[in-house]
Parts: C-alpha cells; structure tokens; sequence
C-alpha cells in the first residue's frame, strides 16, 4: 500500500449508501480500539452486536489461523470437517435437527423465507404463500428481507416488493389474529426487536405466536440474528422464553466478527430443501465455520451467559445513574448486552447526536432508529471497561445537554 487510506478516500472511492464516522480504527484488543492517530475508544458498539467476544480474541485468533494453515474454501460440491462440526454442536445445544449455512444474517432470513414457502408449497399447495411479519421489524438487505421487515424506508425506490406479505403490531396478538389465515404459511418475528428500537417480546405475545401457528398449520420462523448467540444471555432468547420456533435463524455474534450465518430447523421442515432448491457460495467455508464453532462452544458456558447478565444489570445501573443527572432517557430497555436507552421528549429524535459525541470522548456507540441509543459490547468485556465507557458516555450526554 503506497500510502495511507483516509477518510475522504471513503467518499471518492466508496458508494455512498454509509455514512461513516472520521475516525479510522485500525487495531483492536478486547473492548478497545486504536484509530489512525492511535487514539483509544472502548467499543460499546461491539460491529453491530456482531464482536461477541470483543476485537482479536485469542480463541478466535488460535481457531482462525489454525484452520487458515489447513484449508480455506472448497464449495459446496464437497463437505468440510469444520462446517459440519458447527452444525452437529449447533443441532446439540438447540431444538434443531439440521443447519444450513450461510455467510450473513440477510442470507439465512432469505433461506428461512423461502424454506417456509417451498415447505408450505410442497405440504399444501401454492395458495398457503402469506407471510406475517410485524411493523418496525427488521430481517435483512435483499429484496426479500426487507420486504418483509417492517420499515417501508428500506425497500422504497426499488420497485414492487413480493405480494403475500402483511404486517402486524410487535407485542399485539390481536394484530396477528386479524391477519393469520390458513393461507399463512410462516409468522416471521424477533424475541427481541433490534433496529425497531431494542423492545423486548413478552413472553404471552411470543407463545400466543406459536398457538396461532399451530392453529393455521403455519410455521413459526424466530429471526435471532442480533438476539443469538448468547447476546441476551443464554445461546438462543428462545430458550429464555420457552416458545420453541420451526426456524431460527443467527448471524452477528454467532462469528465473533468472522462473516457467517445460519438457519437452524427440524427434521419435518428441512426436507423441502432438496439439492438444487437453495445455496450459498461461501456457505460453511472452513475459515468462518471454524471461528463460528470455536465462538458458541465458548459463549456457551455458564460463566459467560451468566456474566452476559451481571454486565447487563451493571450497565443499567450506570444508564440510571446518567438518567437521574441528565434527565435524557424515558425507558431503559432490553436483554442481556443489547440494550437500548429511549430518548425522553425533550431530545426525541436525538439519539445520534450522542454518537459524534461519544466518539470524540473515546467511546463507539450505536443507535436504533433515531430515537434510541443502542449499546451492544462484548459478551465479555470486562467491568473497567464498563465504568470508563460509561463515565466516556455520560461526558458526551453532558455536552448534548449544555447544547440544548
């Protein structure tokens, strides 16, 4: 490299459908990151929920390089020892009796959507094709994801999206009910919404889901890209709830901050998937699956998931704090390290007005649509870096204030 990328090499070389911060991180240990400049920031943004175990950890490190120095990619014409290594320990730890693999969340919800369909098609016919989804959901980037996610703001300007599709409430069962039929092949939902604004289901809505499923012959399909893999505090947020889904699917965190992703189901449902009906290029490429399976068999201890929840109440316990000096936030929300702090009235709409402020104090933040700040951290970052990120955060909630 001749010389030295900068950010303005974003806008003259990049297309622009990001908009990213000035600083240019360039190394990362734990939960902290070093920029161009070698100034530090604690991650509280964690890639999006997708830094599980924060940045270089060395279980990731040892399975990546250990498996770069074996094999790297082959196709799906053959099978590899690390692909199907992740699927048995993902079959084992879940309700699940197969795994399709994939390399992002956008493609396992893709997968799930058509599974449900050509299930439903090879069951019942071509008429049983409607999918229920609910308002504010969010699902993925291709055309069919985001149709079905529930924010027309990412599907407008391209065109018609796919028919069958319908919207209900999030947490309103009788939203759902004036929709499902028995033409509804799949509800699609997340225990936990995450780009709708960090709001947690209740337990009755979720397994009012799975009734109403049942009662249509439809299946249920739980999108846990951003809530799985240990992020709200066991493997799966089903698992939490005692609702048991046809289809789960994951990504995020499931990698460590490797791309990878996975849909998960039973026995009766996988079937449909003959060869030829559904793939992906780099589904269960030996890197990712490697790093994948070295990440859940460590995320899947008891010292981690009950860790996840100590730093979750500790760090709504620094939220509060800030709250009662500042006045800024109306409802502190969430499970486990995704957590989302909704503006009061008085700074609606404000949320990422914190974010430039936060990185010029050293921290990287997250929000979740306008009105709420979003914090995903490591599953294992450690309580110093808890109080001096939040000590950071409440710096840049002080300054967004005195601008008031």
């Amino acid at each position: 490299m001749s010389q030295t990328p900068t950010r303005a090499d974003f806008d003259r070389y990049m297309v622009p459908n990001y908009a990213p911060q000035k600083a240019i991180p360039v190394r990362g240990e734990g939960s902290r990151l070093w920029d161009q400049e070698g100034r530090e920031y604690i991650d509280f943004a964690g890639g999006i929920a997708v830094n599980s175990l924060g940045h270089c950890h060395p279980v990731l490190v040892e399975a990546l390089t250990a498996q770069a120095n074996r094999l790297w990619h082959l196709s799906n014409v053959y099978t590899n020892e690390p692909a199907l290594a992740l699927a048995r320990s993902l079959v084992e730890r879940t309700f699940a009796d197969k795994v399709y693999l994939c390399s992002s969340g956008g493609e396992a919800n893709e997968a799930a959507l058509k599974l449900a369909r050509r299930w439903a098609h090879d069951h019942h016919g071509e008429h049983k094709h409607r999918i229920v989804s609910f308002a504010q959901s969010f699902h993925g980037r291709t055309f069919f994801t985001v149709s079905v996610g529930g924010q027309p703001k990412y599907s407008a300007g391209f065109g018609p999206v796919p028919g069958g599709i319908v919207h209900g409430e999030f947490n309103d069962l009788d939203s759902v009910r004036d929709l499902i039929d028995d033409d509804t092949c799949a509800v699609m939902v997340e225990p936990m919404q995450g780009e709708g604004g960090i709001v947690p289901a209740t337990p009755e809505f979720l397994q009012g889901l799975r009734d109403l499923c049942d009662a249509h012959d439809a299946l249920l399909i739980f999108d846990e890209v951003q809530t799985g893999a240990g992020r709200t505090g066991s493997l799966f947020a089903y698992q939490q709830y005692g609702v048991t889904p046809d289809i789960l699917t994951s990504a995020k965190s499931l990698g460590g901050g490797f791309p990878v992703g996975a849909m998960l189901t039973t026995d009766a449902v996988a079937g449909v998937f003959t060869p030829g009906t559904h793939g992906s290029t780099y589904g269960g490429n030996p890197l990712a699956s490697a790093v994948a399976l070295a990440a859940v068999e460590f995320i899947d201890t008891p010292e981690v998931l009950a860790g996840v929840q100590q730093r979750h109440d500790l760090i709504r316990e620094h939220l509060e704090t800030i709250n009662r000096k500042h006045g800024v936030f109306r409802e502190i929300r969430g499970m486990g390290l995704l957590i989302g702090a909704e503006m009061a009235p008085g700074y609606a709409g404000r949320a990422k007005d914190i974010l430039p402020l936060a990185l010029e104090e050293g921290l990287m933040a997250l929000i979740a649509g306008p009105n709420v700040l979003r914090l995903a951290p490591s599953l294992v970052i450690p309580e110093a870096d808890i109080a001096e990120g939040m000590a950071r955060l409440e710096r840049a909630v002080a300054r967004l204030v005195a601008a008031q």
